[in-house]
C-alpha cells in the first residue's frame, strides 16, 4: 500500500504510472482474496474445536496464522495466536497456552482494535483462573477484558465477563467484591440471558446467600440452578452445583441433607469422569501431533522474520527510486523558477520587515494599553477600597461593643483581601515590566517576622490553626536589605498555608546557614500540615493565575501569590524550593542574604523616634471630592488633637487659603475641575509654601515624578494606616518649621 501512495502522487510519468497501476490493482484484490481465506480459516478452526476435532482446529489456525504473515495483518495474525491459545488450554497445556496468548496480545497491541483486547484478556484471565494457577492474576486479565467490553457496549460480553470476575472472586472467599460485580446485572441475566447464564447466576447468587447465612434464599437458587443443568443436561456444571449444596449444608450443620446431596455428587462424577478418562486419551494422543505443530510454527515464523526482511528490502528499492525520480524533477523545477523565486522572495522580505515595524508598534501600544488599564483599575478599586476600611474603623471606634463582632472583623478581612488583590496585580506588573529595584534599609527581622504573625491570625484562629515562629539567635538584630519584598513573601506564602490547613500547624523558621563577610545568609522556611500538593501539579503552583483542583472545598484565590513569591526570590538572586506531600504538608523554603553593618545599625538605633504622635493643635486642608472619602479622612484627623477643614476641588483650596491659615494641606490627585498637581502649582506660584502631601490611588511609583515637579513633599497611597498618616504630617510640619 506504500509503494501504491507514492505512484499516485507521482502522477506526470504517465507510462511509470500505468505499470504500477496494473500491479497495484493485482495486489489489491490479492489482498482481499487472503482476507477472505484467513476469516474462513479461523471459522473453521473454531467450527472443529467445537466439535473437539482439536488437531484439525489447530492446522487450520496455523494455516491461518501463515497467512497473515504473508499480508503482514497485524489483525489476523492476533486472532490466529488467540485461537491457537485456545486450543492448547483446552488441550491442558496452559504454558503454551499462555505463551500464545501472550504473542497474541503483542500484535493486537500493533493492529490497536478494542475487541482484540477483550477477547486476549478474558481468555488469559480464563487460563489463570480456572487451571488455578494465579486466580488473583486472572481477576486482574478479566477486569481489563470487562474495561474493552464496557468500551464496546457488548452486553453479552459485559455480562459473561462479570459473572467470570465474580466466580473468581468467590473461589478466593472475597464475596462481598464478587456481589459487587454481579449485582448490576443480576435481573438483566435471570430474565433475558442464556440458560447458561441464568444457571451461572443463580448458583453465584446461592453461593453469596450461603455465605450471607441466608438459608432459604440460597437455596431456592440452588435448585434453580440445579433444575436448569438438568433440562439442559449440563452434568459438569451439575457436579458443581452438588458441591454447594453439600457445602451450603454442612455450613449450617445439617450433615443428613449433606450426605444426600454427597451420594448424588458422587453417582454423577463417577459417570463424568469414566468420560473424561477417554477424553484424556483422545488429548494423549493429540499430545503427540501438538508436538509436531510447535516445531512448524517456529519454522514459520523464522520464515516470516525471513520474508518480512525481504519484502523490506524490496520496498526500500522501490521507494528509493522513486525519490530519485522526485529529487531529480524537483531539481529541474527549481532551476527553472530559480530567478522568479528570488525576485519574490526579496519582495517578501520587504513586506515581512514591514509587518514587523507594524507588529512592533502594535506590541508597544499594547503594552502600554495594559499598564494603563493595569494603573486604571487599580485606582478605581483602591479608591473605594479607602472608604471600605476607614468606615470600618470609624464604626469600630465610635462602638467598642463591637469590637469582637466577627462579622466587622470578616468585612475588614475581606477589604484588605480586596487590597492585596489588588497590589498582586499591580505587583506581577511591575515584575514583568522590570520596573522593580531591591531597596537597601536597615530592619529588625524578629519584629517583621512577628508583624507577619498578627497580621494573619485572624484567619489562623478561623481555621483552628496552631502558628509559631521560630528565629535563629545567630541572626544580627539589625540587617540591610529589602524588608519589604521579604514581607511579601513571606506574608504570601504563610496566607497560602494557612489557606489549605485546617486544625493543623504553619510555622515560620530563619536559620542562619553561613556568612561570607559582612553577608549573612538566611534560610527560611514556612511549613504546614495541609492538605499537601500533587507531584504532578508540583511544577506548576508558581505559574500565573494557575489554581490547583481541590477535591473538598472551594478555596478562593487569583493563582498569584506564589508566581509573585517566586520573582520576588529571584530578585533576591535565590530559587524557592518545595517539599510536599498530600494529606501530610507542605514546607516552602528559600535562601536570601542580607548585609550586616554594626556602625549603621547603631547609628539607625539612635535615630529612632520613640514617640510618633503629634502634640501640636494643627490645622490641616483636606482637598478631596469624594463624599466618603471626606467622611474617613475626617475621622482620622479628628482622632487626634488636630482640626480639619474639607473642599471639594482646588478652586475651593484656593479660596480657603486666601481666608484661613492652614499648617499642612492633603491634596487628592484625581479631582474634575483641576487635579492635584494644577492646584498645587498654582499654590505654589501664590507663595503658599505649607507642606502638600499628595492623597491618591495611583501607585507611588507613577505620580511621584509629576508630584515633586508640582511642589508636593511627600505622597500617600490610599488606603493607608492612620498611624502612617501622623507620622507623615508631623515629620512635614516639624521640617517646615525648623527650616522657618
Amino acid at each position: 500500500m506504500q509503494l501504491t501512495n507514492l505512484m499516485n502522487r507521482t502522477n506526470f510519468f504517465s507510462l511509470f504510472l500505468l505499470l504500477f497501476f496494473c500491479v497495484s490493482n493485482a495486489f489489491s484484490q490479492d489482498y482481499k482474496k487472503e482476507k477472505t481465506e484467513i476469516e474462513a480459516l479461523l471459522n473453521q478452526a473454531v467450527a472443529d474445536f467445537n466439535d473437539a476435532k482439536f488437531d484439525k482446529a489447530l492446522e487450520s489456525s496455523k494455516q491461518a496464522l501463515i497467512n497473515s504473515f504473508a499480508i503482514n495483518d497485524n489483525s489476523f495474525i492476533a486472532q490466529s495466536y488467540n485461537t491457537i491459545g485456545v486450543i492448547y488450554n483446552e488441550c491442558s497445556d496452559t504454558k503454551k497456552a499462555i505463551e500464545f496468548y501472550e504473542k497474541a496480545l503483542k500484535y493486537a497491541k500493533k493492529a490497536d482494535k478494542d475487541k482484540l483486547y477483550n477477547w486476549i484478556y478474558g481468555n488469559l484471565g480464563s487460563v489463570y483462573y480456572f487451571n488455578n494457577i494465579d486466580v488473583k492474576k486472572g481477576i486482574t486479565y478479566y477486569k481489563k477484558a470487562l474495561l474493552y467490553a464496557d468500551k464496546l457496549k457488548d452486553s453479552t460480553d459485559i455480562k459473561y465477563t462479570r459473572i467470570n470476575i465474580a466466580g473468581a472472586y468467590f473461589a478466593i472467599d472475597n464475596y462481598e467484591e464478587g456481589n459487587s460485580y454481579i449485582n448490576p446485572i443480576k435481573n438483566e441475566v435471570l430474565t433475558n440471558g442464556s440458560e447458561e447464564n441464568k444457571m451461572s447466576m443463580n448458583l453465584l447468587l446461592g453461593i453469596y446467600a450461603t455465605n450471607s447465612d441466608k438459608k432459604s434464599e440460597a437455596e431456592r437458587y440452588y435448585s434453580i440452578a440445579e433444575r436448569i443443568a438438568n433440562d439442559n443436561k449440563l452434568d459438569s456444571f451439575l457436579i458443581n452445583i452438588y458441591e454447594n449444596w453439600v457445602r451450603h449444608y454442612n455450613h449450617f450443620k445439617q450433615p443428613e441433607k449433606a450426605a444426600e446431596f454427597k451420594i448424588k455428587l458422587d453417582a454423577l462424577s463417577k459417570i463424568v469422569y469414566s468420560e473424561d478418562k477417554l477424553n484424556n486419551i483422545r488429548k494423549a494422543a493429540v499430545q503427540i501431533e501438538l508436538d509436531e505443530y510447535k516445531v512448524q510454527l517456529e519454522r514459520v515464523e523464522e520464515a516470516n522474520d525471513s520474508h518480512q526482511k525481504s519484502l523490506k528490502e524490496s520496498k526500500l528499492i522501490v521507494i528509493l527510486f522513486i525519490v530519485i525520480l522526485i529529487v531529480l524533477l524537483l531539481l529541474l523545477l527549481t532551476l527553472y523558477k530559480n530567478i522568479k523565486i528570488r525576485e519574490q522572495a526579496n519582495f517578501e522580505l520587504k513586506r515581512a520587515y514591514q509587518e514587523l515595524l507594524l507588529a512592533k508598534e502594535k506590541a508597544e501600544e499594547a503594552s502600554q494599553l495594559k499598564s494603563q488599564f493595569v494603573s486604571t483599575i487599580t485606582h478605581e478599586l483602591r479608591t473605594p477600597l479607602y472608604g471600605v476600611i476607614g468606615i470600618t474603623n470609624i464604626i469600630l471606634d465610635e462602638h467598642k461593643e463591637l469590637a469582637q463582632s466577627p462579622h466587622l472583623r470578616s468585612l475588614k478581612f475581606s477589604a484588605k483581601y480586596l487590597l492585596a488583590l489588588v497590589n498582586d496585580i499591580l505587583q506581577i506588573n511591575k515584575i514583568e515590566e522590570k520596573r522593580i529595584v531591591l531597596e537597601n534599609l536597615i530592619f529588625n527581622l524578629v519584629d517583621e517576622i512577628t508583624t507577619i504573625k498578627n497580621s494573619v491570625e485572624y484567619i489562623a484562629d478561623k481555621n483552628n490553626d496552631k502558628f509559631t515562629i521560630e528565629i535563629d539567635t545567630a541572626i544580627p538584630e539589625f540587617l540591610i536589605g529589602d524588608k519589604l519584598r521579604l514581607s511579601q513573601i513571606l506574608m504570601n506564602l504563610v496566607s497560602n498555608a494557612l489557606k489549605f490547613t485546617k486544625n493543623g500547624a504553619v510555622s515560620i523558621s530563619a536559620d542562619l546557614k553561613r556568612t561570607e563577610g559582612t553577608t549573612y545568609f538566611i534560610e527560611f522556611k514556612v511549613k504546614d500540615t495541609g492538605i499537601g500538593i500533587a507531584k504532578e501539579h508540583q511544577s506548576k503552583v508558581f505559574d500565573k493565575f494557575v489554581q490547583i483542583e481541590r477535591k473538598e472545598e472551594d478555596y478562593q484565590g487569583t493563582g498569584l501569590g506564589l508566581s509573585i513569591v517566586s520573582k520576588l526570590v529571584e530578585l533576591f538572586g535565590s530559587k524557592i524550593e518545595l517539599e510536599s506531600e498530600e494529606n501530610i504538608g507542605t514546607t516552602f523554603s528559600f535562601t536570601i542574604g542580607f548585609e550586616y553593618d554594626e556602625d549603621k545599625s547603631k547609628e539607625i538605633i539612635n535615630n529612632i523616634e520613640v514617640d510618633l504622635s503629634t502634640s501640636g493643635l494643627y490645622n490641616i486642608l483636606v482637598v478631596e471630592d469624594n463624599k466618603i472619602n471626606q467622611v474617613v479622612t475626617k475621622k482620622i484627623i479628628q482622632s487626634t488633637n488636630m482640626s480639619c477643614t474639607i473642599v471639594d476641588d482646588g478652586y475651593a483650596a484656593m479660596v480657603a487659603l486666601d481666608r484661613e491659615n492652614f499648617d499642612l494641606i492633603l491634596m487628592d490627585i484625581n479631582m474634575p475641575l483641576i487635579n492635584g498637581f494644577e492646584t498645587t502649582r498654582r499654590i505654589r506660584e501664590k507663595g503658599i509654601m505649607i507642606p502638600i502631601i499628595a492623597l491618591t490611588a495611583f501607585d507611588k511609583e507613577e505620580v511621584t515624578e509629576e508630584a515633586i515637579s508640582a511642589g508636593m513633599n511627600d505622597i500617600m497611597v490610599k488606603p493607608f494606616e492612620p498611624s502612617k498618616l501622623f507620622q507623615v504630617i508631623s515629620n512635614q510640619i516639624k521640617q517646615k518649621e525648623n527650616a522657618g
